[in-house]
């Protein structure tokens, strides 16, 4: 990741051997706090989190794919137990 200083703990290793955030299993970024929704360490976010713009439209739009789905998988687990 460059020159950026982040805990390795929150990195994984790509596909193409570079290192990236990791994700958890529900695709979030393992630094962001789930009940905040804010980054944990966001005075050391990588630089292409600083390129985002919280509330800008790429920003909306990767949480409106993330939040559907969360709801897909939460509708498809409940109705898994249902039956």
């Amino acid at each position: 990741m460059g020159d950026d200083d982040i805990p390795l703990e929150l990195t994984e290793r790509d596909q193409w051997d570079g290192w990236v955030m990791a994700r958890l299993d529900d695709g979030w970024c393992s630094a962001l706090d789930r009940k905040t929704l804010l980054c944990t360490i966001y005075e050391r976010r990588p630089m292409i989190c600083r390129d985002y713009q919280v509330g800008d439209f790429d920003c909306i739009q990767e949480r409106l794919q993330h939040t559907a789905a969360r709801i897909e998988s939460h509708v498809a687990s409940s109705t898994a137990k249902a039956i």
